[in-house]
């Protein structure tokens, strides 16, 4: 079938009607019907072709009840797809102020601040108890602010030194002056 195609109905016996197990109630040619519709609607799906599995949904619900079923499921099926693009959305929104919480509590305050001032303060103090960093006393303290704004290294609290992320482990073990 090409997807531009009219569905057509299976006949009252093709499409999985009730010719399984023999202790089910004998079904009315409507329900047998209505069973073909749906088998034939799954079909329509696994074979990528989603309109033509809704218009066999469709027909199967027109046949069972009219005019107004169909209307009824359709406006039930609108309502559960807006209900749950609301959801994803609100869970979008969460995600995203939870993000903007963590990034702003891993910023120290003195360091959200723009002015570089502000800044070098901030640091200097952390960086006393070695009698600074190799970087500081270079003249290359941007380096240092760059570094722990970006979020790749830290600067030790007990030697203050600045150290990759990746080689926090190893400083403390081996490393750091303080130990």
């Amino acid at each position: 079938m090409d997807m531009d195609e009219d569905f057509q109905p299976p006949s009252p016996g093709e499409g999985g009607g009730g010719g399984g197990d023999q202790n089910a109630l004998p079904l009315s040619e409507n329900e047998e019907n209505i069973r073909g519709l749906l088998a034939s609607a799954r079909q329509l799906i696994d074979q990528g072709k989603p309109s033509l599995a809704l218009q066999a949904v469709v027909t199967a619900v027109k046949s069972n009840g009219g005019e107004v079923a169909v209307m009824q499921t359709l406006n039930r099926a609108r309502e559960i797809y807006r209900n749950k693009v609301r959801e994803s959305a609100a869970a979008e929104e969460l995600a995203s102020l939870f993000a903007e919480c963590a990034i702003s509590q891993a910023e120290p305050p003195l360091l959200r601040n723009n002015n570089n001032d502000t800044r070098m303060d901030a640091l200097g103090d952390v960086m006393q108890p070695a009698g600074g960093s190799i970087l500081a006393k270079s003249g290359r303290m941007q380096v240092v602010l760059d570094a722990f704004a970006d979020g790749s290294s830290f600067i030790c609290l007990q030697c203050g030194g600045l150290v990759s992320n990746l080689r926090r482990e190893e400083h403390f073990a081996y490393w750091c002056c303080q130990n």
